[in-house]
């Protein structure tokens, strides 16, 4: 319990005021915090302050009514009550003109009444884990509206004229939304959110939305990507995990500007060629689809930094994947992979290469190279991130190779067994390099390391 005193003609912040330890009376709360209180009801003492509040959390109760002297507080510019029992929002709530910002989440709340659209200073609305079945006509009015949050509602549909929201910026709809078709008409729109949603199709018009930047089309049950995807010209970010797509459109590589691009856990037989035009792509993931080959274009990608494509059916990569020369992380587990090109080697910036459970035989003498690299996986059952290598002559090309007790890699037979390197995160191994030992490639002899027919050790050292 906090007892505040304050000074005449300046604003402060009140935090639970239930004593009255006031001086003066041209004082002025503009801010008060009731979160945590294991409140039922809304304090009477706000109401004292109902021409000056502007301000006033109400988080984590157990307020079920709202009462109507409540929107007496005209004054008010953020109201938030998450995380209580309310189960409707009263219609006084359209005499909070200057509100700009309301959280009304994780509550009982059905739906919005339709005069919200009274609250036209409207510009954020938090209204996530709510059985809202749908929202008002009225709700379309609130033209000021920049964030709208509707994850886990019971959302099916849009209002028809969703699109006069023209200032919306960020949307998030993760819940049970069918059909975004209204969507397009939102121009201004920089983040749309449509993950973990029933979607089967996203419309070629959602390429008129040329200032999307982030677009989150995850956990759904899309089969085809339009290839008017390519008119959303601002993309930067495109997720599109755990669909049903068995192509993607040669048109996404127009997208010029994408720095992530995910398709994992899809249904992908091949990637287009144009892939290769996405200059600035950084973190592409095309993990665990049906993937025999990748497209020799790849090659183009030099700004890339991480790259998965686990658990496809892949059985050699193309040579001009050594011309992504600034890739740190590589993962190619679960694969069919017999050898890898030479070229590798000039990707020297690789710090973890994750090969485990692959057919590889021994890796190519250009190893050697990558002198960066501080975690190779080459077995499921790898308790270490590194393991020494050595040199052998390859019994028909007698060509150097390099190689150690793990290969040939052989297929697993075992569906059942679950290995350390099925939980491997490249990207956390990045993140933990600096604390983890590095490698060290050491040769007895440099003029025997150029010496083809020699035979040297390369122990990779911890």
């Amino acid at each position: 319990v906090q007892c505040l005193e304050m000074t005449t003609k300046r604003k402060i912040i009140g935090r639970l005021v239930p004593c009255r330890c006031f001086r003066g009376e041209e004082e002025v709360i503009s801010v008060l915090d009731y979160s945590h209180c294991s409140l039922q009801q809304v304090p009477k003492e706000i109401f004292s302050f109902e021409r000056t509040l502007e301000e006033l959390y109400l988080d984590a109760n157990q307020i079920e009514e709202l009462p109507k002297q409540l929107f007496n507080c005209q004054a008010l510019k953020k109201l938030s009550m998450p995380d209580n029992d309310l189960s409707n929002l009263p219609t006084t709530i359209a005499s909070l003109v200057n509100l700009k910002e309301l959280d009304i989440s994780k509550n009982g709340i059905q739906e919005f009444p339709d005069n919200i659209k009274c609250c036209k200073c409207l510009s954020v609305v938090e209204a996530s884990v709510n059985p809202i079945a749908k929202l008002p006509d009225g709700f379309t009015q609130l033209l000021n509206l920049t964030q709208l949050f509707l994850n886990d509602a019971f959302l099916e549909y849009l209002p028809a004229n969703f699109g006069r929201l023209s200032k919306l910026r960020i949307l998030e709809l993760l819940n049970y939304l069918v059909s975004p078709d209204v969507l397009e008409q939102i121009h201004s729109l920089k983040e749309l959110w449509l993950d973990n949603n029933s979607l089967q199709t996203i419309p070629g018009s959602v390429g008129k939305l040329r200032q999307l930047r982030y677009f989150d089309l995850a956990k759904n049950r899309i089969e085809s990507l339009d290839a008017d995807i390519s008119g959303c010209e601002s993309l930067e970010d495109l997720l599109l995990s755990s669909n049903m797509l068995q192509q993607l459109p040669d048109s996404i590589g127009k997208l010029k500007k994408l720095t992530t691009l995910k398709v994992d856990d899809n249904q992908l037989t091949s990637l287009p060629n144009t892939i290769g035009s996405l200059s600035l792509l950084e973190e592409f993931d095309c993990s665990c689809n049906e993937l025999e080959s990748l497209p020799p274009t790849i090659g183009y990608l030099h700004s890339l930094r991480t790259f998965a494509a686990d658990e496809n059916f892949l059985t050699e990569l193309p040579r001009e994947i050594g011309n992504c020369k600034n890739v740190t992380v590589m993962s190619l587990r679960s694969n069919k992979l017999e050898f890898l090109p030479d070229e590798i080697g000039q990707m020297t910036k690789l710090r973890v290469l994750n090969l485990s459970d692959n057919r590889l035989k021994n890796l190519p003498f250009t190893f050697t190279k990558l002198k960066d690299l501080a975690a190779l996986w080459l077995s499921d059952n790898q308790s270490k991130a590194l393991i020494p290598l050595q040199t052998e002559a390859h019994p028909e090309t007698k060509q150097r190779v390099l190689t150690n007790y793990m290969f040939p890699q052989q297929p697993r037979h075992d569906e059942d067994y679950q290995s350390d390197s099925d939980s491997f995160n490249p990207t956390l191994w990045e993140e933990q390099r600096q604390q983890r030992m590095t490698v060290a490639f050491e040769f007895e002899d440099k003029k025997e390391e150029e010496d083809n027919s020699g035979k040297v050790k390369v122990p990779l050292r911890i």
